[in-house]
């Protein structure tokens, strides 16, 4: 088993602390991506909303999270003694799995896969993002 990130915040506080700290580096990213675009003055004032920053500050902050790398066989040991409520998504019949805890919620979320690891591990954050931190954030 490994391990794949950069935080995993032990208290809601310290998420929605590293959450804030992201918005002036999602406000250069896109301002940077929109000048690769050529976008002008006025298209950057038509297209670039609040919204759009917002997404990509939600996007830096979940590509961000630590995420554990394991067998099948290693994640169902972890979910055997862990307490917290797991949230599983695919397939039962598969030989890896990724996961991602969340203390403060006393929750975790996982996905199976079986060969496709950097996509798994996306996908995850993703849903780890939607199902635990969106609303704390």
């Amino acid at each position: 088993m490994d391990t794949e990130g950069l935080f995993a915040p032990e208290t809601a506080e310290a998420a929605r602390e590293r959450y804030d700290a992201l918005g002036p580096t999602a406000q250069t990213v896109v301002r940077e991506v929109t000048r690769a675009m050529a976008f002008d003055a006025a298209e950057y004032d038509d297209r670039v909303s609040s919204e759009v920053v917002e997404t990509a500050r939600d996007a830096l902050f979940a590509s961000m999270l630590e995420v554990r790398v394991g067998t099948r066989a290693e994640f169902d040991e972890w979910r055997e003694a862990t307490e917290y409520a797991v949230t599983v998504e695919g397939s039962e019949n598969v030989d890896n799995a990724v996961w991602h805890v969340a203390p403060f919620a006393e929750e975790a979320v996982a996905a199976t896969y079986h060969e496709k690891r950097r996509a798994a591990v996306a996908t995850l954050r993703r849903q780890a993002f939607g199902r635990i931190y969106r609303e704390v954030v």
